[in-house]
């Protein structure tokens, strides 16, 4: 009931417009636990609140957690929620796990509730953090019924599967089966420590990302916590010591005084119901179906196919035919250096506006080779069930072992009992640019009309006509961009309450790279058919220039099965590393995650299909993207003169085609002016560079004064200027050391300031070189040349990121500058954060060693410290 009136509450106050309304909070509102934070040093905490002090005051349980506001401003709506669970991480798959949240919000129901369950709506909201929404959701299955030992595993699963622990409890991993159709994870390195007054426990993230020590005594005391050593105790009274591993759990039932290890948590949970005999009665699998063993288009038609659909030659040779070949992605060049799409002169896909997240800093990247146990591209379609309520018919779901799927394939699917329901994405190109958003919004209709009708499966297809029929594309028929269709669906559906009654396959021809199948299962997708990416490898096989090649060994000796199974291969293991970049470990948690930002995509198109993307930028329309989709269509009908695909040089610089701002003109002018040291070749590369054609947004930026210009004689001069210059904070290794030094000498010679980066430097370059002979080389760094007397590769700046290594008097002593990396009140011992014992006899001794050091200060919204005040914040 008070939880109840607390959400009566937000949502009335939610709905006034006083000033105040944002920032109105209830901390817990509950019977069970109180909640005490404070925007205050952690040491100070019992002195804002009496009752810490009071030696009445006696608790079963304490749950603390401490931590700076770092990346936002500070807020009690915003700081650890505790009203459930503390949580020390970061949940990476956050944007998905919102977006399905809210898309099962209509289906969510529960006996308890009855029609009052409209007033814990919306369970979630995006401009909290990601621990208070993970704790809005276990507090709703809590409050529903669940335990939240049971809840935990629902939210932040194990890796269950190829486990070997888990071979002797096929219990747990039917329960991990059962609820990974109902609920993706919540995934990304945490320590989630939660308590509902009666149990307290804590569970680490299915990689284990984050530490957490326990300590067991003698007089019954149990200590978790995410560093050894934090509460100090008698070591005689320690019964036992250890740390949890990844995905595991520990626990104490307060009410039946019990501590509760991993395993028996885990049996406890699983033996509720049959969930094993629940999914052998309704979950079916995909059975792996053989690849074509022959073409289905002639030469001429297959060519005319992928004209239409913005295949290019690069596209076929150095991506589709090379995975095919090789299993693997191919690798280019680092950097992309054309112009971005909405700059691009050349027409572009959809694709092509959008780029990948990637975690950064605290939330890391994983590794898809070492850690591949922990990840997984199983895929489940079919509609998906009331999350808070047990039914053995929420286990009927089609289960695939991987997203991406072939034409026999997708057959399987529309023969199996889920109402399948293919809904073509053509339409009649005579309505010119505006028939496109007719026909977007003639699919949404025809996508909920299925629903309505019992469809739990929906195929978008470009390769069927309205009727049903298969049907090429033709003169008359273009089609909506599957990039489009997918998210304009899957936006619609969710719109109308219904998106989680039915799953999307896309059968599409314009899908052939990773980033293609990111970009489509990010929006929403369940799982893609490339048909024509399959027929491009099968027509590479068998022609006779690529036989001719196998015949003289210039191509390995691969049959038609193979080279398609290496397309696959390689397309699986790009999705895994698209993943991991985002430290996300399952396809189900990246599905609808929308983790991309678009960078010129305007705001018809991004309420039509791409809600809650991040668009910075406004740019291409609706009708933009009709007539881009329409120019492709040109080049192949209504006749086909060419002989090949064209090649728009998007990879290679090639002469008239896309343009390249590292290309050969512009590097033999920076190599002219390197080599020369005169300043006319210099003009003639600045020349090329300023008048380049626009590239990048910062292309469009120009100066817009009204005030007349300073005299000339006013300014200062350039060797002036440029001693206010620093380079970015690059460690070595980020750098070569080639580079890294280079840079530090040139900005030595300039009088401006190099950054060490992290992890210190080697000592030989604080030494001033006396030794460097007429050529230019020296002893002490025989891989440089141009080198003279008086030089120095000593970084002015040296950066403090951690105390655990580099950090040394000696380097210290050679700074002019220190950078200090510190998240205002970070705790000791957190990775990337500095140890205060460890550093702050080192900032003592550089202030009595060089008095006149200058100190650059943590971030502009942090207040800049003294050295003492430094010392002792660190210290604290």
């Amino acid at each position: 009931q008070l939880y109840l009136t607390r959400k009566r509450i937000e949502r009335a106050i939610a709905q006034t417009k006083a000033d105040w309304q944002r920032d109105f909070y209830i901390c817990s509102f509950s019977t069970r636990t109180i909640v005490y934070k404070g925007m205050v040093r952690s040491v100070v905490l019992a002195q804002f609140y009496d009752d810490l002090r009071n030696p009445k005051y006696i608790t079963p349980f304490a749950l603390y957690h401490r931590r700076f506001s770092t990346n936002t401003m500070p807020k009690w709506a915003l700081a650890q929620p505790m009203r459930m669970l503390g949580h020390n991480g970061e949940i990476n798959t956050l944007l998905g796990n919102i977006n399905w949240m809210r898309a099962r919000s209509a289906q969510l129901s529960h006996p308890y509730w009855g029609d009052a369950f409209a007033d814990l709506l919306p369970i979630v909201n995006a401009e909290n953090s990601d621990s208070a929404n993970l704790d809005n959701v276990l507090e709703l299955l809590v409050q529903s019924g669940r335990q939240p030992l049971q809840a935990m595993m629902m939210l932040v699963p194990e890796a269950y599967q190829n486990q070997p622990d888990l071979a002797d409890h096929p219990e747990v991993v039917d329960f991990y089966e059962y609820y990974g159709g109902l609920q993706e994870a919540w995934d990304g390195p945490a320590l989630v420590a939660f308590s509902d007054g009666k149990i307290v426990g804590a569970t680490l993230d299915r990689n284990g990302l984050r530490p957490a020590r326990y300590t067991l005594t003698s007089d019954d005391l149990v200590i978790v916590a995410s560093e050894a050593g934090s509460i100090q105790i008698d070591e005689a009274t320690v019964i036992e010591k250890g740390r949890l591993g990844p995905g595991q759990m520990i626990a104490v039932d307060l009410e039946h005084q019990e501590l509760l290890t991993n395993w028996q948590i885990k049996q406890r949970v699983a033996q509720q119901q049959p969930y094993g005999e629940w999914l052998k009665t309704y979950r079916q699998e995909l059975t792996p179906q053989p690849y074509g063993e022959a073409p289905t288009l002639d030469p001429q038609t297959c060519l005319q196919q992928q004209m239409a659909f913005g295949f290019s030659a690069e596209d076929v040779e150095m991506i589709i035919e090379a995975m095919a070949k090789d299993g693997k992605e191919p690798t280019f060049c680092m950097g992309d250096d054309i112009p971005l799409a909405v700059l691009s002169q050349q027409p572009h896909l959809l694709y092509d506006y959008f780029k990948q997240r990637f975690a950064q800093v605290t939330n890391p990247a994983i590794d898809p080779l070492r850690e591949k146990l922990v990840m997984s591209l199983v895929t489940r379609l079919g509609k998906r069930g009331n999350l808070l309520v047990e039914r053995p018919e929420h286990a009927r779901l089609l289960q695939l072992n991987s997203p991406l799927i072939n034409e026999a394939e997708l057959e399987e699917i529309l023969k199996a009992p889920f109402g399948a329901t293919r809904l073509s994405t053509q339409f009649a190109i005579a309505g010119g640019p505006a028939a496109l958003e007719a026909a977007v919004d003639r699919l949404c209709a025809q996508a909920a009309a299925a629903v309505a009708a019992g469809a739990e499966i929906l195929v978008l297809s470009d390769r069927h006509n309205l009727a049903g029929e298969p049907h090429l594309l033709d003169a008359d028929t273009s089609y909506i961009p599957p990039l489009l269709a997918v998210g304009a669906v899957h936006h619609h559906l969710i719109a109308q309450g219904i998106r989680r009654r039915v799953s999307l396959v896309v059968e599409t021809a314009q899908c052939w790279s990773t980033h293609h199948f990111a970009c489509l299962i990010g929006y929403g997708a369940g799982a893609v058919c490339p048909y024509l990416s399959w027929e491009t490898i099968r027509q590479w096989w068998h022609s006779d220039r690529t036989q001719s090649l196998m015949a003289k060994g210039k191509l390995p000796q691969l049959t038609l099965q193979q080279v398609q199974a290496n397309y696959r291969k390689a397309v699986e293991e790009g999705l895994l590393k698209i993943l991991s970049k985002m430290g996300i470990s399952l396809i189900a948690s990246y599905r609808g995650a929308q983790i991309f930002e678009a960078i010129g995509i305007g705001d018809d198109l991004l309420k039509k299909a791409f809600v809650g993307t991040t668009s910075r930028v406004g740019g291409l329309t609706l009708q933009d993207l009709a007539q881009e989709t329409i120019a492709f269509h040109h080049k192949a009908f209504p006749e086909l003169t060419a002989k090949k695909l064209e090649n728009f040089g998007f990879v290679q610089f090639r002469p008239g085609g896309e343009y390249h701002m590292n290309n050969p003109e512009m590097a033999k002018a920076l190599h002219k002016a390197v080599s020369s040291n005169s300043y006319d070749h210099y003009e003639v590369y600045r020349r090329q560079l300023t008048g380049r054609v626009p590239t990048a947004l910062r292309d469009l930026l120009d100066f817009q004064s009204d005030r007349p210009s300073i005299p000339l004689e006013e300014v200062e001069p350039a060797s002036e200027i440029v001693k206010r210059f620093c380079t970015g904070g690059m460690s070595l290794g980020a750098l070569s050391r080639e580079a890294h030094e280079v840079l530090a000498i040139a900005m030595n010679r300039l009088g401006a300031k190099s950054n060490s980066g992290e992890g210190g430097e080697d000592p030989i370059r604080f030494q001033v070189l006396t030794d460097v002979d007429a050529q230019g080389h020296s002893p002490q760094f025989p891989h440089l040349r141009g080198l003279r007397n008086g030089d120095t590769a000593s970084s002015a700046i040296k950066q403090v990121a951690s105390g655990r290594f580099g950090v040394t008097p000696e380097y210290l002593i050679n700074a002019q500058q220190i950078e200090i990396k510190i998240a205002q009140g970070a705790k000791p011992g957190e990775g990337g954060q500095l140890p205060g014992s460890k550093v702050s006899p080192y900032i003592a001794m550089l202030r009595r060693s060089k008095p006149g050091v200058s100190l650059i200060s943590p971030p502009p919204h942090h207040d800049i410290y003294s050295i003492e005040d430094l010392a002792q914040l660190i210290f604290d």
